[in-house]
């Protein structure tokens, strides 16, 4: 079995499996050559070719134990019918979707597919073209992260037009988190019917939901998703990324059923051994600084991560995805520091 699949298993290694969020990207010089190639992002996540060739060529350069298809998380609001593009230098901007006229112009769960073949054929071709040792990821955002961007029409420092919907149109901002739910359960579904053998769910805003809202917005719809693509799909491996959830982290592989849970650098390796991996299999959870600055620090920080994380499953990762400004050679250290006396 991978090593991937093992430690979603609920094995221990003694080296955790390796791959990294947003390692087919901006920092590495191959990556930047086939998106000048494809002409734009959109474009590179639309061409099942060059989204292949991105997500291998870090498995090529690093031997990473698993690929995460190349793709974005906007795609399936697009597939629902908003209008997505992005401005260079300052990310994804969408047509908005703030009342009941607007939900009304979106399209069901079931009408993303003819939208979205090319992603599923970019896992087919992945399937068939990876190493017999390295896992396929697939992915979608969750519904909360996915909404903030819907309702917002771009990326929002605290998400407040997103809760300003939630607080003040409540019948519209759960419609829209229902239909995102369900259209995210057929997208993740096809990933694995193409050959995704784990899907991640990521929530990359569910930190600033809090209290009920979080159990409502964050851990109820990832608890749905989870349960009906098990009930397709009953042994498949599911990772949830509540990320920034703080002591919500707490409990969430029971409530959810996820198989495994990502942690942000926010908590420590040490508080995530404690409170999360007796429950299961932990993802985690390097600050993507290290890969900008590297040397020493990143070499002992990989090594007390790993080490505190020893006694149980664990998958070796950044507490976020690695950024544009990272230097290659940083990452190659990062797993040779994690394999040594291996």
């Amino acid at each position: 079995m991978k090593k991937l699949m093992r430690s979603l298993a609920g094995e221990t290694l003694p080296v955790p499996p390796i791959w990294m969020m947003r390692q087919a990207g901006r920092y590495l010089p191959e990556y930047r050559a086939t998106r000048a190639e494809a002409g734009d992002f959109l474009s590179l996540c639309y061409n099942s070719d060059l989204a292949t060739e991105v997500t291998l060529q870090p498995i090529r350069r690093y031997g990473f134990d698993a690929a995460i298809l190349f793709a974005d998380i906007l795609l399936v609001p697009q597939a629902l019918g908003a209008d997505l593009w992005f401005v260079t230098g300052e990310g994804p901007r969408l047509s908005t979707i703030t009342d009941a006229e607007g939900m009304a112009k979106l399209k069901g769960p079931d009408d993303i597919h003819e939208h979205l073949a090319p992603i599923y054929q970019t896992v087919r071709n992945l399937a068939s073209a990876l190493p017999s040792e390295t896992a396929l990821i697939g992915f979608a955002g969750a519904p909360w992260t996915v909404a903030t961007y819907m309702i917002a029409g771009r990326g929002t420092p605290d998400q407040a037009p997103a809760h300003a919907l939630k607080d003040g149109n409540r019948p519209v901002f759960e419609a829209l988190l229902d239909r995102i739910t369900a259209a995210t359960i057929e997208y993740l579904d096809m990933q694995v019917q193409a050959g995704a053998e784990v899907v991640k769910i990521f929530d990359s805003w569910a930190g600033s939901l809090k209290g009920d809202d979080f159990q409502r917005y964050a851990l109820e719809p990832a608890k749905q998703i989870i349960a009906e693509l098990k009930r397709r799909h009953p042994t498949l491996p599911i990772i949830a990324f509540p990320r920034e959830a703080g002591q919500g982290y707490v409990g969430f592989h029971a409530a959810t059923g996820a198989d495994c849970v990502a942690v942000d650098d926010s908590v420590s390796a040490e508080w995530v051994a404690e409170h999360l991996q007796p429950h299961g299999c932990v993802q985690g959870n390097l600050k993507s600084s290290h890969m900008v600055t590297g040397g020493a620090d990143l070499v002992s920080e990989v090594r007390r991560i790993r080490d505190a994380l020893s006694k149980g499953p664990h998958i070796f990762n950044l507490g976020h995805g690695i950024t544009p400004d990272a230097d290659p050679e940083n990452v190659a250290l990062m797993i040779e520091t994690l394999r040594e006396h291996a």
